[in-house]
């Protein structure tokens, strides 16, 4: 007999540190963050904010394989420092956030925007109707407003 959503989570939740969460049983939330109405976030994502706040709007569409990470330990991990570096992320309301992408700590993403499956977000200031594309990133500030003031 094939498991329940719940059954399958509460197994998850057990074995692994998944906690119970609205969205997918593997989808892995760390810490804290504020998480808006009406958001999806796909299977085998992950929202770090474990040391830093992260908020994700509402309206937001986070494509399965997401890493939206608060924290940065390379400096700690070569010796340059004693502590993992966290630092705050915001996903304004209506984002979308395509698959195999990072969100690194220090990002703030405008709403209706979109990110690019497989780009890697450094730490910026994106303004609303923003495309963020790429490794390394480009940040096209503005990109969707044309379309958008056309359909008004």
């Amino acid at each position: 007999m094939k498991p329940t959503q719940d059954e399958l989570q509460d197994w998850l939740t057990r074995l692994t540190d998944f906690k119970e969460n609205r969205f997918h049983p593997l989808v892995w939330i760390n810490g804290e963050p504020e998480i808006g109405e009406n958001v999806y976030i796909g299977g085998l994502s992950e929202v770090n904010a474990k040391g830093a706040r992260v908020v994700i709007g509402d309206h937001c569409d986070i494509a399965s394989f997401v890493a939206i990470n608060c924290a940065d330990s390379h400096r700690k991990s070569i010796g340059l420092t004693d502590k993992i570096e966290s630092r705050d992320i915001t996903i304004e309301h209506h984002v979308f956030i395509g698959s195999h992408s990072v969100v690194k700590g220090g990002a703030y993403i405008g709403h209706h925007s979109v990110v690019a499956a497989g780009t890697i977000v450094d730490p910026c200031e994106a303004p609303p109707y923003s495309l963020i594309i790429g490794n390394p990133m480009v940040l096209k500030p503005g990109y969707y407003l044309p379309q958008i003031k056309e359909r008004s």
